[in-house]
């Protein structure tokens, strides 16, 4: 009789993992399904700015960054930072890195927005609870085949000594390069490199994605989604809140989408609420048709 429930429990468990493989495949098939829009397909260029909240914005901001970073990781992508300034008590003030990998932007596009943490902070003498805001952009880091027109005219190229790591030569020379798009106000920059040159073709590819993706919001007629970085980095503009104490928890605001594992979260486990939020989108994409 002990045998025969061994064997039970054992097939038991052979059709739950069944069944989780059969789940997961089709969580994967649906997944690709939404990610059909243009440039999705594309690596990614994420941009991190700290925003209300004084230092443990910037704290807040270097904890994103480490998030992304994870998450890259978790999904076989390669990240590099490719420019970063360095808050002066604690975190950053901004952040530029490369997600490189098929299908990064189609993830990453849903995290544009302004993200709110709430948490006792670790700068206040008396243990007070503080809210820290900092927003995320992305942009489809184009391939070399996609031509964007830029006339040299309409750019403003400076050079400046950079702030970053990269050793003493770095901060010795002007190397760092800044570049204004005057027609739409976009500035990129890139101090990384200890190379002018390296740092100029960087800050042209990233100038490049991001004149891409100010084509493709356009095109798709998204820019209530995609404009929400351009919102005010503090209360009441946040797509999602990391909350610490008095509770934790994660939540979207736009989807309703909850976890109270935030520390998993942190740690880069986000692909489900990327998903939840592309199922969001194709949802509402689909009431407008019909």
């Amino acid at each position: 009789m002990v045998e025969s429930g061994d064997a039970g429990s054992d097939e038991l468990r052979e059709v739950q993992g069944l069944f989780e493989t059969i789940d997961g495949a089709c969580r994967k098939l649906e997944t690709q399904r939404l990610l059909g829009n243009e440039g999705d397909e594309h690596s990614a260029i994420l941009e991190i700015n700290s925003g209300a909240g004084g230092t443990d914005a910037s704290d807040w901001a270097e904890m994103l960054k480490r998030m992304y970073l994870r998450w890259a990781e978790r999904e076989g992508f390669s990240a590099k930072i490719v420019d970063e300034q360095v808050h002066p008590e604690a975190g950053i003030k901004h952040c530029a890195m490369e997600i490189k990998g098929t299908y990064a932007y189609g993830y990453l596009k849903g995290e544009i927005g302004v993200h709110r943490l709430v948490r006792i902070s670790p700068f206040d003498a008396n243990a007070r609870r503080h809210t820290a805001f900092a927003s995320v952009a992305a942009y489809p880091d184009i391939e070399d085949d996609i031509e964007i027109e830029i006339n040299p005219s309409e750019l403003r190229i400076d050079t400046y000594r950079s702030s970053g790591a990269g050793g003493q030569h770095v901060n010795t020379t002007d190397s760092a390069v800044r570049i204004v798009h005057n027609p739409t106000g976009i500035v990129v920059q890139c101090q990384n490199e200890r190379s002018q040159h390296k740092n100029k073709a960087t800050a042209m590819k990233m100038l490049k994605a991001r004149l891409y993706q100010h084509e493709l919001t356009k095109r798709q007629e998204v820019a209530t989604e995609n404009r929400s970085s351009q919102k005010a980095i503090e209360w009441g503009s946040q797509i999602r809140n990391y909350v610490l104490h008095p509770y934790r928890m994660v939540k979207d605001t736009r989807t309703g989408e909850e976890s109270g594992d935030v520390d998993g979260f942190l740690d880069g486990n986000l692909t489900l609420f990327m998903e939840s939020w592309l199922g969001y989108m194709a949802g509402l994409e689909g009431e407008g048709e019909s």
